[in-house]
């Protein structure tokens, strides 16, 4: 009996730690915390201490909702850094409820409907032989580029250029692409 107790445990150990680690393969670390492929962009962005400007501006741009959504969604998440980089006072600024429709124009612009990881935006840059335009939902272009082997690069509407420091952060609707920059329509 003892024998067959310790057996089953042992074997429920081992089914546990398996299951884990399946479970762990598809996370991504971001802002400290774990990225679960089975939660929404919403749910994981609460997590990540890297991503808290992000997340109140989606709060105060009403665009929770739309992110909780089904998707597919491919977000190119900006950093607290990318944020700190604005002229002094841009967030704070974008935040009021007075500029709500500026806040979503900006958000919105670094929202693409599909899901496209690192390898589906290698494949457009490679089919437009360099180069390659996404449409944003907030209705205007974006552009994609490599600058070398497994580094693509952003260029927003007025010509600046943002790099994806962490990529195919895979959620339940769609998929997050870590950017050190803010993008701005034109």
């Amino acid at each position: 009996m003892k024998k067959l107790l310790c057996t089953a445990l042992c074997s429920s150990l081992l089914f546990s730690s398996v299951s884990m680690a399946a479970m762990m393969s598809d996370t991504v670390m971001v802002g400290g915390a774990a990225m679960y492929p089975s939660k929404n962009i919403v749910e994981n962005a609460l997590n990540s201490k890297d991503h808290t400007t992000l997340v109140a501006a989606v709060k105060a741009a009403g665009l929770v909702d739309t992110l909780q959504g089904a998707g597919p969604f491919t977000v190119f998440a900006p950093t607290n850094e990318a944020f700190a980089k604005l002229p002094a006072g841009t967030v704070d600024t974008l935040l009021k409820p007075e500029n709500k429709a500026a806040l979503t124009g900006v958000l919105t612009y670094h929202v693409v409907a599909g899901r496209y990881d690192m390898k589906q935006l290698e494949k457009k840059i490679k089919e437009g032989h360099g180069t390659a335009e996404l449409q944003t939902v907030n209705g205007q272009p974006l552009w994609i580029m490599n600058n070398g082997p497994h580094n693509i690069q952003l260029k927003d509407g007025q010509g600046h250029i943002a790099n994806i420091s962490t990529y195919d952060v895979y959620q339940k609707n769609g998929v997050i692409n870590v950017i050190d920059s803010v993008l701005l329509p034109k």
